[in-house]
């Protein structure tokens, strides 16, 4: 079906406006954020394969595969992928994390990345999430992770502790020489600090596994 097919009142900007954003499927909503296809690829051709593409990665899309889909510019891709990510953050943030796997599901998107990055986890007082950041990308080592970068984000969540991840694209979880210092050095400036460093997490695709002695418990596969 083309979007020109469908009854004006029934077009999805104008039923947001009219009933509500509730009302709407996730097609429909796709479509308010693509707002127009071209000629050969409609609106809503466009948004059903980018929703088969969410519902088989998990929420997640990457820019290359937005591009990829005809009527899909790098325009149009970075406002789907602003809204996606604005929504996560919101999902996530107040999520309680007591344990390694809610750790790997908020790390879900960063598990298969081709290059390592160095994420901080940002946690109030009750272990409730306040924030994520990604801190760098590229190999891990100890010139490119300054514990300032690390405890300025923190400082500025007013965070009561923290937990920093990395994954590894070749799917080892053997903590390196430079993941162990990183992990001292982090973990001696948060007592510095008063920010307690719960824990260095490795993943990678399919497990997840602690650097140091575990302020978490359990294990994921």
């Amino acid at each position: 079906m083309s979007i020109k097919n469908i009854e004006p009142a029934d077009r999805p900007r104008e039923k947001l406006l009219a009933r509500g954003v509730s009302t709407l499927t996730s097609e429909e909503l796709l479509q308010v954020i693509i707002g127009s296809g071209i000629r050969g690829a409609d609106v809503v051709f466009i948004s059903k394969l980018i929703l088969k593409l969410l519902e088989s990665n998990n929420g997640r899309i990457t820019l290359e595969q937005l591009v990829e889909i005809r009527g899909v510019s790098l325009a149009t891709a970075a406002k789907i992928l602003a809204s996606l990510e604005v929504a996560y953050r919101f999902t996530k943030t107040g999520s309680k994390i007591s344990s390694i796997d809610d750790v790997a599901l908020i790390l879900s998107d960063v598990r298969s990345k081709r290059q390592e990055h160095f994420v901080l986890l940002t946690l109030d007082g009750a272990d409730q999430l306040i924030d994520r950041h990604i801190i760098s990308i590229g190999t891990v080592n100890a010139s490119m992770i300054h514990p300032r970068d690390i405890f300025g984000a923190a400082l500025n969540d007013n965070a009561a502790s923290i937990i920093v991840a990395h994954n590894h694209p070749g799917g080892s979880l053997v903590p390196s020489a430079a993941d162990i210092e990183v992990t001292h050095r982090l973990r001696s400036a948060g007592r510095i600090l008063g920010i307690h460093m719960q824990s260095h997490i490795i993943v990678t695709q399919n497990e997840v596994a602690l650097i140091d002695t575990p302020s978490l418990s359990g294990y994921t596969t």
